[in-house]
């Protein structure tokens, strides 16, 4: 396999790793609300800011774990109301992907974020399907959605929230779970779940960021979950990671932001290199890169110069990636093919 072979050449790290065909699939999109979109959209709708430049934002974005991050995130996803400012997020979001080489985008979105402050699923599933389709048109960039629910709220909200997306299904490849992990197991949320998979979504989870490797186990047993975001913490069980190599489970790790969150103290001590030399199907993410400091290619690098990657292991977590999305077989098999003549010797 090509992603086995250590790789030569003298070309330069950045274009190689923004040249490898990949997939990005752990990815907020409402986390790619840049400071300067934030002051634009605040103007445009008449939301009134604590904040009084962008700079003064981005001085807000020093966290110190999962909770205090989110309280800055909701706070500025208030800017987001009409469907024209959910189209000029994903498209910004989207020509950025298009940037760093990436294929294929699944991407999460929070309806509870948004319907708790009265804006539908018309609103913005009209807003990200449009500017989705452009792209497309445009780039050729292939993307799909995935419907997170808000595991700080009760299990039956998210029963709730499916069933308000019934008319938009046809749109949405999957559903999450996301927000607050700590005390908020995966279990709570096995009914949701059952009634997305009875209507032909693929389920994904995230578990062992700040959760216990439990929680990873919980995720694949009582939801079903086909990928686990995160799941950094599964090196805390042997039998876990054992299983996650056995059965090919992907993982997708977002470097800089475990480091943004307090995951990890220093990038040098992260186990993504670790989890791939242990056979796990581990992809390379941003998460919140508008609050974390980096979209996917700068995820690339930051791990490469921090835990010595090769650009070998750089290629096989973007063919990991590839292999691990949702796209048709079809597509990802053309994909694959390209990333082959990307790392082909000249």
């Amino acid at each position: 396999m090509t992603g086995d072979i250590e790789l030569t050449g003298d070309t330069d790290l950045a274009a190689f790793v923004r040249g490898l065909p990949k997939a990005e699939l752990h990815l907020h999109i409402e986390g790619t609300l840049e400071p300067e979109m934030l002051f634009e959209l605040a103007g445009r709708n008449g939301v009134e800011l604590p904040f009084t430049d962008e700079a003064a934002v981005r001085a807000a974005y020093s966290f110190t774990d999962l909770q205090s991050f989110l309280d800055i995130y909701y706070q500025g996803a208030a800017v987001l109301q009409t469907g024209q400012d959910f189209y000029d997020l994903m498209a910004a979001y989207l020509r950025r992907a298009h940037a760093d080489g990436v294929r294929r985008a699944e991407m999460f979105f929070d309806p509870q974020t948004h319907t708790e402050r009265g804006v539908g699923f018309d609103v913005f599933m009209e807003g990200f399907t449009s500017a989705m389709a452009d792209a497309e048109t445009a780039t050729q960039i292939s993307s799909g959605l995935i419907m997170c629910f808000l595991r700080h709220l009760p299990g039956e909200a998210a029963c709730d929230t499916f069933r308000a997306a019934e008319a938009w299904l046809d749109r949405i490849i999957g559903v999450g779970l996301d927000s607050s992990e700590a005390d908020h197991p995966p279990e709570e949320f096995a009914e949701a779940y059952a009634m997305a998979r009875a209507a032909g979504l693929r389920p994904v989870a995230h578990a062992g960021e700040e959760g216990p490797p439990s929680y990873i186990t919980g995720a694949l047993d009582a939801l079903g979950a086909e990928r686990i975001d995160h799941g950094v913490r599964c090196e805390e069980d042997s039998a876990l990671v054992r299983r996650l190599a056995e059965a090919q489970t992907p993982l997708t790790v977002c470097p800089l932001s475990n480091l943004a969150l307090c995951v990890v103290d220093d990038l040098a001590g992260h186990n993504l290199k670790r989890l791939l030399d242990a056979g796990l199907k581990v992809t390379v993410n941003s998460d919140d890169p508008a609050y974390f400091g980096g979209y996917v290619a700068d995820n690339y690098l930051a791990a490469a110069s921090a835990l010595g990657l090769t650009r070998a292991e750089l290629a096989q977590c973007a063919r990991n990636s590839l292999e691990a999305s949702f796209a048709p077989a079809d597509q990802k098999q053309a994909w694959l093919a390209d990333l082959d003549a990307f790392l082909a010797p000249a």
